[in-house]
């Protein structure tokens, strides 16, 4: 099926090949899509599919949105910079730290906890292969989420800093927590 696709906000998780980098304690920077590459869900975005939404958005003086695990409630940071490149959608960006989920995040990133990227969009053109996977050919991109569980698993993150201490182990437990409460108030 060629054509204009509508539908519900998308989402895809996944870890990047070259690594989600940490620096400073809040500075991330890696690949949010991978072009080429088929994910869990049969879809494989191609190079360009972001291109018309990134003008449009920068066009209207809007940015791509940073959450945490996609929730629009939890603005975690900004990302500064979100450019499509050969290999994919690279993003690079500040953690906030003044905000809790800022620090939670910067700490689990840290740590190791945390490990994935995920897109949260609307497909605007698609179209399927005769191999079951949908060629994702425009996107209208709305935020990239630090998340739990990535979309492309053979993907690695990478993150250094400190040994985390007990207080660290307190936060990584409520974020646990919240996240359970949020997945089951939403069923």
């Amino acid at each position: 099926m060629n054509g204009l696709m509508q539908g519900a906000p998308e989402r895809k998780y996944q870890q990047p090949e070259a690594g989600l980098v940490l620096t400073e304690g809040r500075v991330v920077a890696g690949y949010a899509s991978l072009f080429g590459k088929r994910d869990q869900g049969g879809d494989v975005v191609q190079k360009g599919a972001y291109a018309a939404s990134l003008k449009r958005l920068a066009g209207a003086g809007r940015a791509v949105k940073m959450l945490w695990q996609h929730d629009p409630a939890q603005p975690i940071g900004v990302w500064d910079e979100v450019r499509e490149d050969a290999t994919g959608l690279w993003v690079k960006g500040r953690i906030l730290t003044e905000v809790e989920k800022g620090r939670e995040a910067a700490a689990l990133l840290t740590a190791g906890a945390i490990d994935g990227l995920s897109i949260g969009y609307r497909t605007v053109r698609s179209e399927r292969d005769g191999k079951g996977q949908r060629l994702l050919s425009e996107l209208e991109l709305w935020e990239v989420s630090l998340v739990t569980f990535p979309m492309l698993p053979e993907a690695r993150v990478s993150a250094k800093g400190d040994a985390p201490d007990a207080d660290f182990w307190r936060s990584m437990a409520q974020v646990f927590d919240d996240a359970r409460r949020s997945m089951a108030e939403r069923r």
